[in-house]
Order: structure tokens, then C-alpha cells, then sequence
């Protein structure tokens, strides 16, 4: 008679009763298929039959690593972490090869979604304000309030169907506030450096993201970089300002405006970096809570939005005064931007709604699932490498405005420095992703 082994190793199932190596082994043999009642009824005789059983072994839970980039990783002969297991004598754990390389896989796909809908969302903005042109703000509204009501109808579906736990949807609320707030002051700053700044300029202090990236997560995340990476982001946001400057008279621009916008401007994206880290905490802090679990997307967006909303609510007087409209007016200035949104005509067949809602809902569909893959990025990977994916977007979307799109007439010309800032810009991409041999992987564990 043969007999199988397979050795499972159970990892925090029970917290509060720690297993010690060596002074206590508890390993338990249970058949892997029990007997059947009626065995007992069989008659005496020899069975050739294998019998197999599993082989339990409880293993002590130790600290599982946090990741990130040149984050601190578990020592060697420390053990598997708490979400570790072992296969006969072989352990496997969260950085075994294999599960490393379909991660690092896992990473480049939801990159590569990324750009893409990060295109998509930069082409589609453009679109869909051709139809509501007259009604910009009434737009970003529409994106604000009605993604609450998307966010939490899908959050709602998702919890009766067993995805998001009690557990998940009982963690902190104040980290979730802190990012519907730094959202919200985002969106006023850069409104109104956004009012006066020229369109071509705001790219190029928008690489000014990346910095603040770096520089908050090592500050609040204890992240420590390599040389290659951080040459890798400059050359990335060297090659984006030479891609969209190149051609434009956005130099002259940012040499018009005032020196004071362009600081609003920088600091909205200080903000934008700032809720980036803060939701990166919460995704850490969850996966601790919830022992090797991780809160689900919907439950950071939902929360994030709402507050988001509320905060806006709040500032409604100052954003509207930014765009021009006066407060008491603001009611009828949504009532038209409805009307048009709807395409409704009447009145407004003069200012010319062509394209909506089509256009209008299309951008809003795009800005949803490039919102939802830039979270998702975010919780595999870190808050730089979401960074990243966003800023490639840039280029392909100037290369995109040179094609003959609907609606928007006379194709843009390519500009002259384009070859040169994109292969600068893929040259930082590969500088970043190259991992020396021997040097652990720039990519965080997947707070999951």
C-alpha cells in the first residue's frame, strides 16, 4: 500500500495561538478521503489500493513585507511570511520566483490598461467638451456626483455577492476622508491655475507629480530608491516636456502667466501625490487589519468619492466664481448644461449640442475604468509605477490628436521634438524597470 503525503501549512487561522519552531511541531494525518460509513459492512481481505492522507503542518505566523520600491524585505531564514504555505519540503511564499513573475506580469498588464484608458480619457475630454463647450463646468460635476452613485450601486452589488465583507467596510473612516478632501482641494486649485494657465503648459508642470511621488513615499512610506529609478523618472518626465513643449507655444505661456499660477498649479499636483500616498497607506493598513486580506476597490472609491463630493459641495461658491459663473446663477447654468448634455434642443439649438450625450457619456465611461485601473495599479504596485502609466499616456495622447478624429475638425500637426522626447521618455522606462542581479525587485507586494 503506497501512501501520499501533501503537507499544508496553515498561516494566521488562528492569531491569538502563535506555533513555535522546533519546541512544538503540530502536524496532524487526516485521510484525504474519509471512509464511508458502510466500510465497516465490507469483508476482510487485502486491499492493493492506495490510501492518501494529507499531512497538516500549523506554521507560525512572521511579519509579511510591505513592499515597495527598495522596500525592507523578511531575512533570511526568518521563515515564510503569514500568508505563506509549504509544499512537502519545498516552502512557497509571497517571494518564491514563480509567484514574483506573475505578479511582475500582473503589474504590466494593468499598466498597459492603464495607458491605454489614460488615452482614451485625455481624447474622450477633449471630444466630449465639443458638444458641451459652453458648459465645462456643468461636466466635472456630472463626473463628481455621479460617480457616487455608480460607486456605491457597484459596491452594493458587490456585497451581496460575498466580494466586500463586513470587515472591509468597517475600516477607518478618517484616512478615507483625508482623501475626499485632498481630491476635492485638488480639483479647486487646479481649476483655477488650470483657468489661466495655457492647455500645453499644464503637462509640463504636471511632471512635477512624479516628484512629489518620490519624495512623499519616502517620507511616509519609508521607501528607499535605487539610482536607475530615479533616473528613470527623470528621463520619463524630461521626455514628456520635450514631447508636448516641442511645437507649442507653451513656453511662452508659462512666461506670460504669473509665477503664482504656475505654484498653484505645482501645488495641485502636490495634492493629487498626497492622496496617492494616502491611499496607498490605506490599502497597507487594511492588509493588515483584514490578516493578508485587502479592502476591496470599491470601498476606497466609494468612500473617496462621497467625501469627495461633500468637500466640493462645500466649495461650490468659490469653483463656480473660478469659471466665471455667478453663484445665483449657478442653478440655471446646470438646468442648460442638462438641457445640452441630453441634447435636448429648444433654446439651445443655437449654441449647437452635436455629439451628446454620446460623447459626453462615452468620456465619463472611459474616466470611470481609467479611475478604477489606476486604483487597481495602485494596490498592486505603488504609487510611482501608477504614476508612470499615467504620464506614458501623455505622449500617445499628442501622437492621437494628430489623426483625423470626429468632431474636432483639422487634425493637430506632430511636434517637431516628438521622436526625440518619446524615445527619452521609453529610455527612462526601461532605466526604472531594470533590476540589477542580485538586487531584490523594485515592485511592492500586492497588498492583497
Amino acid at each position: 500500500m503506497a501512501l501520499y503525503f501533501r503537507r499544508l501549512t496553515a498561516g494566521p487561522t488562528i492569531p491569538d495561538v502563535p506555533a513555535q519552531y522546533r519546541k512544538f511541531n503540530p502536524t496532524v494525518e487526516i485521510p484525504a478521503f474519509p471512509l464511508l460509513p458502510y466500510n465497516k459492512y465490507r469483508s476482510l481481505g487485502i486491499s492493493l489500493r492506495s490510501r492518501k492522507h494529507w499531512l497538516v503542518e500549523a506554521v507560525g505566523p512572521t511579519g509579511r513585507p510591505e513592499g515597495g520600491d527598495g522596500a525592507k524585505k523578511a531575512a533570511v531564514g526568518q521563515g515564510p511570511g503569514a500568508c505563506s504555505y509549504s509544499l512537502g519540503d519545498r516552502r512557497v511564499g509571497e517571494r518564491t520566483t514563480e509567484i514574483e513573475r506573475n505578479r511582475k506580469v500582473e503589474v504590466v498588464i494593468a499598466a498597459g490598461v492603464t495607458v491605454v484608458l489614460g488615452v482614451g480619457n485625455r481624447v474622450l475630454y477633449k471630444l466630449a467638451l465639443v458638444p458641451l463647450k459652453h458648459y465645462p463646468f456643468f461636466l466635472a460635476q456630472l463626473a463628481t456626483f455621479g460617480y457616487v452613485l455608480v460607486y456605491f450601486s457597484i459596491l452594493y452589488f458587490r456585497y451581496h455577492a460575498g466580494i466586500v465583507t463586513d470587515e472591509m467596510l468597517s475600516v477607518p473612516k478618517a484616512p478615507l476622508l483625508g482623501v475626499g478632501l485632498l481630491e476635492a482641494l485638488a480639483a479647486a486649485t487646479g481649476m483655477a491655475a488650470g483657468a489661466i494657465l495655457s492647455g500645453a503648459s499644464i503637462p509640463i508642470l504636471s511632471q512635477t507629480s512624479l516628484v512629489w511621488q518620490i519624495f512623499l513615499s519616502m517620507i511616509f512610506l519609508g521607501r528607499r530608491y535605487r539610482v536607475n529609478q530615479l533616473l528613470g523618472c527623470f528621463l520619463v518626465a524630461v521626455g514628456v516636456v520635450i514631447t508636448v513643449a516641442s511645437g507649442s507655444s507653451s513656453g511662452y505661456s508659462l512666461k506670460e502667466a504669473s509665477i503664482f499660477w504656475s505654484l498653484l498649479m505645482i501645488f495641485s499636483f502636490l495634492l493629487q501625490a498626497a492622496d496617492t500616498v494616502l491611499k496607498e497607506v490605506i490599502f497597507l493598513d487594511a492588509a493588515k487589519r483584514l490578516k493578508c486580506g485587502s479592502v476591496d476597490l470599491f470601498v476606497v472609491n466609494s468612500y473617496g468619492s462621497a467625501f469627495q463630493a461633500l468637500f466640493i459641495f462645500l466649495l461650490l461658491p468659490f469653483l463656480s466664481k473660478l469659471w466665471g459663473i455667478p453663484f445665483s446663477q449657478l442653478p440655471n447654468y446646470l438646468k442648460d448644461g442638462a438641457a445640452c448634455f441630453l441634447n435636448i434642443g429648444g433654446t439651445l439649438s443655437s449654441v449647437g449640442c452635436d455629439g451628446a450625450p454620446l460623447l459626453p457619456l462615452l468620456f465619463v465611461i472611459v474616466n470611470m475604468g481609467f479611475n478604477i485601473s489606476l486604483l487597481h495599479l495602485l494596490k498592486i504596485s505603488s504609487g510611482v509605477v501608477s504614476s508612470l502609466a499615467s504620464t506614458f499616456s501623455v505622449p500617445i495622447s499628442v501622437y492621437v490628436f494628430t489623426l483625423p478624429l470626429p468632431y474636432l475638425g483639422v487634425a493637430s500637426s506632430l511636434p517637431t521634438g516628438f521622436v526625440a522626447g518619446a524615445i527619452i521618455l521609453v529610455l527612462g522606462l526601461l532605466i526604472y524597470s531594470w533590476s540589477p542581479s542580485g538586487s531584490p525587485t523594485a515592485l511592492p507586494s500586492p497588498s492583497r
